[in-house]
């Protein structure tokens, strides 16, 4: 049970710490529309390298304070934009999709920020085109749909205008040859040649595992009052989103690479890529499927009938259960600690039983009215005396001693006046008024607080107004 505890615990910490990204490196958005040839599609890279040099040198002193932005654009007359839609569409066919990109425009931006101990370099590339013979095979029923050539990759250099915009290192060649002549042939160089426009994470990821919905606005009756696109009335919209972190994916993780280099002065070397992430959509109703190894979707214009779940693979529910299962086991782990500190407990009565004490009146009416004061005592009185307080025997002690003090004066003072023997109590009789009480503890009784006394002579109360109502009944 304890292992099961601690199991759902570690659990519940993997969730939510691989529920957590950043910004994303490979990110495509797309939307086919399986009734035209060709479909949109958009692509961004984004990586940072970092250069540390904690100790300074000669690059503390070449790159501190240090900016500067290259951008530019470029479309498919551009020689280098067509060497890299022939890369890319060397590795589409690679993958096994017949797909291919027909059109290209390119954007890069590579910014540099020189600081008191690193130096950042943020690349970024965005590729917008077009993707063309993704439709395998159509009849009436349905279309065939190759979803087999999303990791856009290229491996190679590519220049554009003069600007390397796929291996960094490269790029320094260019606009920082400080920077390049002291990494090259070094551990940096392996870290710095590693390419910019790189998707592989997309396409090797399953789109099984890809979260999946579909929009039926299009089919319903007054789409037309939402302001829709003439391409998807009449249907459905089929997305797979892929990029959550998470058990069923897989932790995603910043892509890392460090090395050092020791030139005048230590410096470290570090590129970031963040994990990637992918929207694609489809008009119609997807189905996913495998041909040939490739993931393919038959796409209709409206769902089955019988369509009733919203996620692919059952999603929803596997969260369902899983939930279901945590709170089963977080509840058998408290009913069992419940259990056991039940067992623990010490059943029956604790303390003093009521039925060994026993109850008396330590105050009788004075003056007009009742004082309501009581004790407790226990039938035994054996416990009593070997836990009485100290201070209760010492106080009760000195109460005698003053008794006898007086008892002694009187006799001296008045010889031929005898105090009958009843004017003090003998031990072990109780008196017959709350001033006994009060004179043990040394405090003004309620006799004396009402100017009048309605005790008997065996009353042992050092008020003056109690020691003349003895006198008088003796």
């Amino acid at each position: 049970m304890t292992k099961a505890v601690l199991m759902t615990i570690l659990l519940a910490g993997l969730i939510v710490i691989s529920t957590s990204g950043p910004a994303w490196a490979a990110q495509l958005d797309t939307t086919l529309n399986p009734n035209n040839a060709e479909s949109p599609f958009k692509m961004s890279y984004l990586k940072t390298v970092f250069i540390e040099y904690p100790n300074g040198g000669d690059l503390f002193d070449a790159l501190g304070g240090t900016q500067w932005k290259t951008a530019g654009t470029a479309d498919a007359t551009n020689p280098g934009v067509q060497k890299l839609m022939n890369e890319l569409n060397d590795g589409i066919q690679q993958d096994g999709s017949q797909a291919r990109v027909s059109d290209l425009n390119v954007l890069y931006e590579f910014q540099l920020t020189g600081r008191n101990l690193q130096t950042s370099i943020d690349y970024r590339v965005i590729l917008e085109g077009t993707i063309t013979d993704y439709i395998i095979t159509e009849d009436s029923q349905k279309k065939l749909v190759d979803l087999g050539w999303r990791g856009l990759t290229a491996t190679s250099s590519i220049i554009i205008d003069g600007v390397e915009i796929n291996i960094p290192l490269d790029t320094l060649k260019t606009e920082e040859p400080i920077l390049y002549n002291t990494f090259i042939d070094t551990e940096a160089e392996n870290v710095l040649n590693r390419e910019l426009i790189n998707a592989h994470f997309i396409v090797e990821q399953p789109l099984t595992n890809w979260h999946f919905l579909f929009d039926p606005t299009g089919i319903n009756a007054d789409a037309n009052t939402f302001g829709l696109d003439d391409s998807i009335q009449g249907f459905v919209v089929s997305s797979w989103t892929m990029g959550e972190s998470s058990i069923r994916e897989g932790r995603q993780v910043e892509r890392v690479f460090e090395a050092e280099v020791m030139a005048d002065e230590m410096y470290i070397v570090r590129s970031v890529q963040s994990t990637d992430t992918a929207n694609l959509s489809s008009i119609g109703f997807g189905a996913l499927d495998v041909l040939d190894g490739v993931e393919i979707i038959g796409v209709t214009p409206t769902p089955p009938e019988d369509y009733m779940t919203t996620s692919t693979g059952g999603f929803p529910i596997m969260i369902i259960y899983g939930m279901a299962g945590l709170a089963a086991v977080a509840g058998i782990g408290f009913f069992f600690i419940s259990s056991r500190s039940m067992k623990n407990q010490v059943q029956g009565q604790q303390g003093i039983d009521p039925s060994n004490l026993v109850g008396y009146q330590t105050s009788a009416s004075s003056g007009g009215y009742q004082t309501n004061r009581g004790e407790a005592h226990l039938k035994d009185d054996t416990d009593y005396a070997q836990t009485r307080s100290v201070y209760e025997t010492t106080q009760q002690e000195t109460t005698q001693q003053e008794t006898t003090q007086q008892e002694t004066t009187q006799q001296e003072t008045t010889p031929q006046e005898t105090v009958p023997e009843q004017t003090m109590p003998s031990s072990g009789e109780e008196a017959a008024c709350g001033c006994a009480a009060s004179s043990e503890i040394g405090s003004e009784c309620d006799c004396e607080m009402q100017g009048s006394c309605l005790c008997d002579a065996t009353c042992g109360c050092n008020a003056d107004i109690c020691k003349e109502q003895v006198r008088e009944m003796s």
